[in-house]
């Protein structure tokens, strides 16, 4: 599938959320667009737009040439925000997919929040320099706390936190490793840092277009009083009322991604499900 592909309904594009800041370091308006944000996903491999289900590289499925042009389009349509995540830097340990980054950046006006091996200072310094308005941390934050609390000192409000679970259980390195820590333990331990939110992914549901883990979503916003995001399994616009209704205000965001590659949600009716 190519970005030509996508339906061409016209939809308004909002005006991109400011980051604005408490004394804490906690973000004060500007964050949500939405009840509800729905922000649209684009994961990279080898500068191509892909989806992996549960995370495996070996199940791959490619679906645009040009990020930067699917970008453009989710900005069109009305995403108030986009999700970048570098898949071949979660692999690896260290980012991958720069250019493609670069030239998304360059190619948008709204927000953008990025991921995929930022598992150093200068790493996450390097993609805020690039224009992203937040940089997501998981391997390196879950395997060191100091690095975690070293990067939100130095970048306050402008660091998400990623949590991978299986079952409740965190995994690191692309999800390739397993831990025994709690994911709902980990968001406890951070809520006093001055995070921009958690993003949590079921990584079983990941893919599989088999609905959220409202469960899981439920206990981890009961778990901090950080922002969370939600990701993993959604598939339809009665998914996002759910997520909308499970924890008003402390689960303020939805990243969507298979489900919109593959036509089985539009952008539209997940961004009219949300603001309903």
């Amino acid at each position: 599938m190519s970005v030509a592909l996508f339906a061409k309904r016209s939809t308004k594009v909002r005006n991109p959320s400011v980051l604005r800041l408490k004394p804490d370091g906690r973000f004060r308006g500007g964050w949500l667009t939405l009840p509800m944000e729905i922000i649209p996903a684009i994961d990279l491999r080898g500068g191509r737009v892909v989806r992996l289900i549960q995370g495996d590289p070996s199940r791959e499925t490619q679906y645009a040439e040009d990020p930067a042009a699917v970008a453009r389009e989710w900005e069109r349509r009305g995403a108030p925000r986009l999700h970048l995540v570098d898949l071949d830097g979660a692999l690896a340990g260290s980012p991958g997919n720069q250019r493609a980054l670069r030239e998304i950046l360059r190619a948008i006006h709204i927000p953008a929040q990025m991921g995929g091996g930022l598992r150093t200072l200068d790493a996450v310094q390097a993609v805020l320099d690039l224009g992203a308005a937040v940089a997501v941390v998981g391997t390196a934050a879950i395997r060191d706390p100091g690095f975690l609390e070293a990067v939100c000192r130095r970048f306050p409000g402008r660091v998400a936190l990623g949590l991978d679970a299986r079952s409740g259980v965190l995994a690191t390195s692309g999800w390739t490793e397993a831990t025994t820590v709690q994911a709902t333990d980990l968001a406890r331990k951070t809520s006093h840092l001055p995070l921009a939110a958690i993003i949590y992914t079921d990584i079983q549901r990941d893919g599989m277009l088999q609905g959220p883990d409202l469960e899981g979503l439920s206990a981890m916003a009961d778990s901090t009083q950080i922002p969370v995001i939600a990701s993993g399994g959604i598939a339809s616009a009665r998914d996002i009322h759910a997520l909308k209704t499970l924890a008003p205000g402390r689960i303020v965001g939805a990243i969507v991604g298979k489900a919109l590659y593959d036509g089985r949600l539009t952008l539209e009716a997940a961004l009219a499900a949300a603001g309903a």
